[in-house]
């Protein structure tokens, strides 16, 4: 059977007459008649009864109408379908991040692209850049927002566009601040303050940007830091942090994340910054990145 026999089906179903409904289908009767009886050898089944005056569906005829209108439907929605795939309207984006742009970056351009495109599968993924990087060089992922490696480039394959970069601060143990454990300047904590203290930090396998900027702070000062925990989670450094367990070096944006027990401070002198961007493979035609790429640029 063929999409013409469904429709063939449909219109004499509802008009009851083959003549109405060959005329309804800009053509003669004698060929539609042939269309029905060609359906129903393949069905098995007759799909009408016919007298010389009348012509009604059969039972099978009725159950089976509602299914062909369905799959017609469908049919007819696939032009319109295929231009919001073509637009990027329709279709699915599957889209990574790291743990700290859910305090930057990420929120307001998942706001915009939902709002812009409500319709898109949009599939969100927490990964640390490397697992990203590797995702996307697989055709596991079409974009993705990460930390830069800090000394090396990114492969080839991939294209990369800065979207923020932040000082790191100061994550403090509100107790330490109250029993003026800390010495601070103008509101900003002192090298030596930060120098002495316990840090917790992402350990460097599954974050070695991030790891190498911490570090780099430490090595400008002549010194190595004092690493008491690791932790893989954002929260989990903080929750840390507010036990009193030490000290952290956080990206600006993460005065978002408001915990009791936590202060957060700027840096005295030059605080290293800390970037992050969106990076895909730059073979990737997929509308709904072409889209994500626009919203994020608009942002810069």
């Amino acid at each position: 059977m063929d999409i013409r026999q469904l429709k063939h089906f449909v219109a004499v179903a509802e008009t009851l007459h083959f003549g109405k409904a060959a005329e309804r289908l800009n053509m003669t009767q004698p060929p539609l008649s042939q269309s029905i009886l060609s359906l129903e050898r393949e069905l098995g089944e007759a799909l009408f009864s016919r007298t010389k005056r009348t012509v009604a569906l059969t039972p099978f005829g009725e159950q089976w109408l509602p299914h062909v209108r369905s799959a017609l439907a469908c049919v007819n929605a696939l032009p319109g379908l295929a231009n919001r795939l073509r637009k990027g309207e329709a279709g699915r984006l599957a889209l990574s991040f790291v743990s700290t742009a859910d305090y930057s970056v990420l929120p307001a351009l998942v706001s915009q692209y939902r709002s812009r495109y409500p319709t898109v599968d949009l599939a969100l993924t927490e990964a640390t850049s490397n697992v990203q990087i590797a995702s996307l060089l697989n055709d596991k992922s079409d974009a993705g927002i990460i930390i830069p490696p800090a000394n090396t480039a990114l492969p080839a394959e991939l294209s990369y566009k800065k979207l923020l970069s932040e000082p790191l601060i100061a994550a403090l143990p509100e107790s330490w601040a109250r029993q003026q454990r800390l010495r601070i300047i103008d509101g900003k904590l002192c090298p030596s303050s930060v120098i002495d203290a316990p840090l917790i930090i992402f350990p460097q396998p599954l974050a070695p940007a991030f790891h190498a900027l911490v570090m780099s702070y430490y090595a400008s000062y002549g010194t190595q830091a004092n690493v008491i925990q690791h932790a893989i989670q954002m929260q989990t450094i903080i929750s840390l942090v507010a036990a009193g367990m030490g000290i952290a070096l956080v990206p600006n944006s993460l005065r978002h994340l408001a915990r009791t027990g936590v202060v957060y401070l700027d840096l005295l002198d030059d605080p290293p910054q800390l970037d992050t961007g969106l990076v895909w493979r730059k073979d990737n035609a997929s509308p709904t990145l072409k889209n994500l790429i626009a919203i994020a640029l608009e942002a810069i």
